[in-house]
């Protein structure tokens, strides 16, 4: 049987709720036969308009930090990769590379010199409580830090308890939240595919780790 063929999830609908590549996960499972039914959790900011990562990217080539924190190799990509859609790479490039950089981990570090960009330090760990440590002992009171975050949302930071800490040593934080994420809109197709669950839109099937739509 070639696998073209091969359709083991015929008669079966999946929920993708995932908002990053759903595309190419819904392409996968309609080729094995599934119909998909596709409602995000979450929604992402797409990067050229977050209007907020504009706003402190402007900010830093106005005034450059004197420390920057990379946590992510991805996030450190997506955010020059805005600012380059913005006119402004060169100038944030310049900016950053006035400060000492901190890299949390090997991907961090590999995004940053990709850029042109060396570290001063890096954990072995990968350790966000390391890096704290780090900054504390060589001193943050009156600096000014960009940290770039990943994945955070308007009322969460993936490290609340980092940025509090290094305010709280006196320094002037500047978050830069890329890839930030909302939920998904009130009443909207996620809240509508949850809502249908227990009114009998999902039965179980013979399987106890499959789950299927009635046909329609």
């Amino acid at each position: 049987m070639s696998e073209s063929d091969w359709a083991p999830l015929t008669g079966f609908r999946v929920a993708v709720t995932s908002a990053r590549r759903a595309d190419e996960l819904t392409a996968l499972l309609c080729r094995r036969g599934a119909t998909v039914t596709s409602a995000a959790a979450i929604t992402m900011v797409p990067l050229p308009d977050d209007d907020e990562l504009r706003a402190h990217t402007e900010s830093l080539t106005d005034l450059p930090p004197d420390i920057v924190v990379a946590t992510t190799g991805i996030g450190f990509r997506g955010w020059i990769a805005a600012a380059d859609g913005w006119g402004m790479a060169g100038q944030l490039i310049d900016a950053l590379g006035e400060a000492r950089i901190v890299s949390r981990g090997p991907k961090a570090t590999g995004a940053l010199r990709a850029a042109g960009l060396p570290e001063e330090w890096s954990p072995d760990s990968e350790s966000s409580r390391e890096v704290l440590r780090y900054l504390l002992e060589q001193g943050v009171s009156g600096r000014r830090i960009a940290v770039q975050l990943h994945g955070a949302t308007d009322e969460w930071d993936p490290f609340p308890e980092f940025l509090d800490e290094l305010r709280a040593a006196g320094a002037e934080v500047v978050p830069i939240r890329v890839y930030r994420w909302h939920p998904a809109p009130r009443d909207g197709e996620f809240d509508q595919l949850v809502a249908g669950m227990p009114n009998g839109a999902l039965t179980r099937s013979a399987s106890p780790r499959q789950w299927r739509w009635p046909r329609c």
